[in-house]
């Protein structure tokens, strides 16, 4: 299990956008799953939406991207470099996720040529589809 210092010795998000908790599960550039436990006092619920908060869809993403990036980064030639979005496709957004949420995170890397790969990438709360997407990663030096 990794936890926040350990997650942050892999990528360079921090406060307030480093958007995972931990990391229960890791392939060093094959697979990483890992939990974001959603709480009522993060911003983005002051105005999304007052009165009834939901977890932004495109931070759920990131989350995603997040977690992919944790595999993709933890193997020795990617140490220190960063991975940043090429494309996202085929987004479903399948349930809302509000305050009090355990987000489980999972990023499969299925295909990866060089500097580019290719990530499945699937959210879920209490074994629910929450969104599942292609994520597409290039590391940058």
């Amino acid at each position: 299990m990794l936890g926040i210092k350990e997650i942050q010795e892999i990528i360079p998000h921090r406060h307030p956008f480093l958007l995972i908790d931990c990391i229960k599960e890791l392939e060093p550039g094959k697979k990483s799953v890992g939990y974001k436990s959603v709480t009522y006092n993060e911003p983005q619920f002051l105005g999304h939406f007052p009165g009834e908060p939901v977890m932004p869809g495109v931070l759920m993403i990131e989350a995603l991207a997040q977690t992919g990036a944790v595999a993709i980064l933890s193997v020795p030639e990617n140490k220190g470099k960063t991975a940043y979005f090429g494309a996202i496709n085929s987004a479903k957004f399948k349930r809302k996720v509000v305050p009090g949420d355990k987000l489980e995170l999972s990023c499969e890397i299925i295909r990866q040529k060089g500097r580019i790969g290719i990530g499945k990438a699937v959210a879920s709360v209490d074994g629910e589809i929450a969104v599942e997407a292609e994520l597409t990663f290039i590391i940058g030096e």
